[in-house]
């Protein structure tokens, strides 16, 4: 949360400098304070497993978030009960005439199809494009990152010569952006995605600032418009064993995949898999909700 100090204290331009949030007299007397409202689309497949790992990530902070999960109309989860579906989550018809604080947009394995060969595209697009007039700030991951870099500003993904999996190392560009404050220089982050976007591509676009990005795997943290829209081309939010899990799915199915990239112990699939990226990842949930939802939404939606 944000220091208050008085508005003319000296050290509020030093602290400012360092990228320290701070917060002056009148601002702080102007806040009221409700639940955030926080809606978040879940395209991936096992849906209780990346419920449990967005709730996580959201949960370090001390603000009351309301969370919906949204389910699309127009496709039928294969791998997720209807039961659970109609208890817990909600269709675009149910929310849309609602404003949101946050919306979240996941990733979906669908990511080696031209997007308007998925079969739920023209619902997405709905989405997104309502998201403009309804929702304060959203946060794209993975494949929802690729989608809408390509539906917001015509960016392309590409294949990738083989599949990003593993545990990579990041650099932060930019340390005065508020969603990367906290970080460390270097930082690590999962990936598990076949295609990316070209860096070239994004600082074509003045609308467009990355943040992070990998020697290993490309671009990672992309911000939009003052953090209207904000992509990150990872899965920030897997816990120890998901990408254990992904492994040893895909190898019993017998497709073509690589260890993941620095995640065993010595290589040993046998092996407590390393934890190296769980702070970051609840620096950067914790760092959207708070300045680019919390610090700005309307106390009245």
């Amino acid at each position: 949360m944000p220091i208050r100090i008085q508005n003319d204290l000296p050290a509020r331009a030093i602290l400012e400098d360092e990228n320290i949030f701070v917060m002056d007299e009148n601002r702080a007397l102007s806040q009221d304070i409700r639940p955030l409202e926080v809606l978040i689309l879940n395209l991936m497949p096992i849906k209780q497993d990346t419920e449990l790992q967005l709730l996580r990530a959201l949960s370090n902070t001390p603000l009351q978030i309301n969370i919906t999960f949204l389910q699309l109309e127009s496709h039928v989860s294969k791998n997720t009960s209807a039961s659970h579906l109609n208890q817990f989550y909600q269709t675009f018809s149910d929310i849309s005439n609602r404003n949101f604080d946050g919306l979240i947009i996941t990733g979906a394995p669908v990511e080696q199809m031209e997007f308007e060969e998925v079969t739920y595209w023209d619902e997405l697009i709905k989405i997104m494009d309502w998201s403009d007039g309804h929702v304060t700030s959203t946060l794209h991951i993975c494949w929802g990152a690729q989608a809408g870099l390509y539906h917001h500003y015509g960016i392309h993904k590409e294949l990738l010569p083989k599949k990003a999996f593993g545990i990579f190392e990041h650099k932060v560009l930019n340390r005065k952006v508020p969603l990367v404050r906290g970080f460390d220089d270097y930082f690590y982050a999962p990936h598990s995605r076949h295609t990316t976007v070209s860096k070239a591509d994004i600082l074509e676009d003045d609308r467009l600032q990355i943040l992070a990005e990998s020697d290993e795997v490309g671009v990672f943290i992309v911000l939009a418009e003052g953090g209207k829209r904000i992509f990150v081309m990872g899965h920030p939010e897997y816990d120890r064993v998901t990408l254990d899990t992904e492994y040893k799915r895909d190898l019993a199915k017998g497709l073509p995949i690589d260890m993941p990239h620095n995640y065993y112990t010595d290589g040993d699939v046998n092996s407590k898999p390393h934890l190296s990226w769980r702070a970051h990842a609840n620096n950067l949930y914790t760092n959207w909700i708070n300045y680019y939802v919390y610090q700005v939404t309307p106390y009245i939606l």
